[in-house]
C-alpha cells in the first residue's frame, strides 16, 4: 500500500471523528516565532512535470480542476468540511495538480493539522500524524526538493510531535537536510538544529569535530540568508540571527573549540570602544587568552599595554584572583575570589569580588543561575548598589534563546523580569539610572503586544510567573 492509499484510507476516519469547523484557522506556525511556514514550500518551476497523477491524467480533467478551485475557495472562508470533501476528490485522481506545484499535498497537511486541533483523542491524533508524514513522503516522491522534506519532518517532530522520535533522530533529519541543501538550507531549520546541536554535544551524543562543522554551516546559511533575502523573508532571517548565534555561544565554554580569530573578531571591538574600562580590558584579555591567541599579535600587544598601564590589580587578597582571571583559569579564579571575600575587610571590595564572580559565570562559563546567585550576594554585601541588578536584568533579557525559540511569547516574556531588575537598580542607586534607562528603552519594544496578551486571556498589570531558569513572578506589560 503506497502513501496516497494510506491517506485515502484515513479520509473516512476524519469525518467519523465528528469535527466541527471553527470560525478561524488555527495557527500552526507563524513568522513571529521563527518557525516554518504554514504551508509546504512550493517546488521550483520545472520544465518536466511531476510523474504523479495530474489534472490531465484524471478520468475527467475538467471535474478535477473544478473541484480544485472549489475546495480552495472553501478554505479561504474556513469552510473546512466542505473544502475537505472537494479536496478528497482532487487527491484521489490528481494529487499533483497541474504537475508544477504541490498545493494539493500541502493542503492535505493543512487539513490534518486542523483535524488534530479539533480532537483530544490520542489514537485519532496518532492516525492523523501518520497521514501527515505519509503526505510528506508523497511530496518527496512527486516533487523532490532536495533536503526540504526531511527538514519539515524534523521540524514537526521537534515542535509538535516530540514523543514520536528521539532528539538524536530529529537532529539527524535536520543534518540530512543541511548536507543536501548546503547554504540554501531552509531558514526554519536553523533555530531548532542549533538548539539540538548544543544539547547533544553537551550530552556526548555529538562529537566536537561534528559540532564544529555544523555550527559553521549554521553561520554560513544564516549569512547567506541575510545577504540574499527579500521582503518579508528578511524578517524571518533576522529572527534567526537573534537566536542561533546566541545558542552557539555555548561552545565558547569549550576551550579549543573556536580558533583565536573567532574571539578576536567578537571581543576585540569591545576593547577598541572602551579602552579605559578595566572590566572590558580584563574580559577581552581573558577571552583572547582562552582562545589561544598569541601575545605577540599586534592587537593583543596593544591590549596588554593598556592593561599594564591602567588595570593592574591592587596588592591584596584578590591580586592572585585577578591574575588567574586574566589567564583564563576560571574555576581557579572563582575559588581565589571566594577566598579574597573571606579575607577582605572592606565591604565595597568584597562586594566587587562577588560581582566579578557573577561576571565570570555569565561571560566565561555561561552559567546564568550561578551568575545571578553571586550578583545577589554582591547586592547583599553592599546596600544601595544598583550594578548587580543591572547584571541580573541583562541575564534575564538575554535568556530569550534559552527559554523559548528566540522570539514569540516564551522568549518575549523574559523582558518583564529584566525590566523589573533595571527599575530596581535605578530606584536604589541613582548613579546607574542612565544605564538602567538605556536597557529599559532597548528591551521594552520586545515585550509581547496587547494582542498576544489578550489571546491568552491575560491583561496588563496582572501577575505572571516566568519559568525556565528564571523562576520568578513579574507584572504583565505590553509593547503597545
Amino acid at each position: 500500500m503506497n502513501s496516497r492509499q494510506i491517506v485515502l484510507g484515513v479520509l473516512l476516519l476524519a469525518f467519523m471523528a465528528g469535527c466541527t469547523p471553527k470560525t478561524t484557522e488555527p495557527t500552526i506556525a507563524n513568522d513571529k516565532t521563527g518557525e516554518a511556514p504554514t504551508t509546504v514550500k512550493p517546488p521550483k518551476q520545472q520544465e518536466t512535470l511531476s510523474p504523479c497523477p495530474k489534472f490531465m491524467d484524471a478520468p475527467n480533467p475538467d471535474d478535477a480542476e473544478t473541484h480544485y478551485v472549489l475546495y480552495r475557495d472553501f478554505l479561504k472562508v474556513n469552510e473546512w468540511n466542505k473544502a475537505f470533501q472537494m479536496w478528497k476528490k482532487v487527491y484521489e485522481v490528481s494529487p499533483a495538480a497541474d504537475g508544477r506545484r504541490n498545493t494539493v499535498y500541502a493542503d492535505g497537511i493543512r487539513f490534518y493539522e486542523y483535524f488534530i486541533s479539533q480532537t483530544q483523542d490520542s489514537t485519532l491524533i496518532d492516525t492523523y500524524v501518520d497521514t501527515i508524514f505519509s503526505i510528506y513522503d508523497e511530496i518527496d516522491r512527486c516533487y523532490p526538493e532536495g533536503g526540504y522534506v526531511p527538514a519539515r519532518k524534523a521540524f514537526d517532530l521537534y515542535y509538535k510531535y516530540k514523543h514520536r522520535a528521539s532528539k538524536k533522530e530529529i537532529y539527524d533529519m535536520f543534518k540530512k537536510s543541511i548536507d543536501t541543501d548546503g547554504i540554501n538550507t531552509p531558514d526554519f531549520v536553523l533555530n531548532p538544529f542549533s538548539a539540538l546541536l548544543v544539547e547533544l554535544y553537551d550530552s556526548g551524543e555529538v562529537k566536537q569535530d561534528e559540532a564544529y562543522k555544523y555550527q559553521g554551516m549554521v553561520r554560513k546559511v544564516l549569512d547567506n540568508g541575510l545577504k540574499t533575502c527579500k521582503g518579508k523573508a528578511c524578517d524571518r532571517w533576522k529572527i534567526i540571527e537573534e537566536y542561533a548565534p546566541v545558542r552557539l555561544e555555548y561552545f565558547e565554554t569549550v576551550q579549543g573549540f573556536y580558533p583565536c580569530e573567532y574571539y578576536m573578531d567578537k571581543y576585540y571591538p569591545d576593547f577598541e570602544a572602551n579602552p579605559e574600562d578595566c572590566d572590558v580590558v580584563r574580559t577581552v584579555y581573558s577571552r583572547l587568552k582562552w582562545g589561544g591567541c598569541s601575545e605577540s599579535d599586534e592587537k593583543f600587544r596593544a591590549l596588554i599595554r593598556v592593561g599594564n598601564q591602567n588595570c593592574k590589580p591592587e596588592p591584596g587578597p584578590a591580586e592572585l584572583a585577578y591574575i588567574l582571571l586574566r589567564e583564563a583559569k576560571y574555576p581557579e579564579a572563582i575559588e581565589a575570589f571566594q577566598k579574597a571575600i573571606e579575607e577582605e575587610e572592606d565591604v565595597n571590595k568584597r562586594a566587587n569580588y562577588a560581582l566579578t564572580i557573577a561576571k565570570i559565570y555569565n561571560v566565561h562559563l555561561r552559567n546564568f543561575p550561578r551568575a545571578r546567585q553571586w550578583a545577589l550576594q554582591a547586592a547583599d554585601m553592599r546596600s544601595g548598589w544598583g550594578e548587580p541588578y543591572i547584571l541580573i536584568g541583562r541575564l534575564y533579557a538575554s535568556s530569550g534563546p534559552l527559554c523559548g525559540p528566540g522570539t514569540g511569547w516564551d522568549s518575549q516574556v523574559v523582558t518583564w523580569p529584566a525590566i523589573d531588575m533595571w527599575a530596581k537598580a535605578k530606584a536604589i542607586d541613582p548613579s546607574v539610572a542612565k544605564e538602567a534607562n538605556k536597557w529599559i528603552g532597548r528591551y521594552s519594544q520586545y515585550m509581547p503586544n496587547r494582542e498576544d496578551v489578550f489571546i491568552r486571556s491575560l491583561k496588563a498589570g496582572d501577575s505572571y510567573y516566568i519559568g525556565c531558569w528564571i523562576q520568578t513572578s513579574t507584572t504583565i506589560r505590553t509593547s503597545d
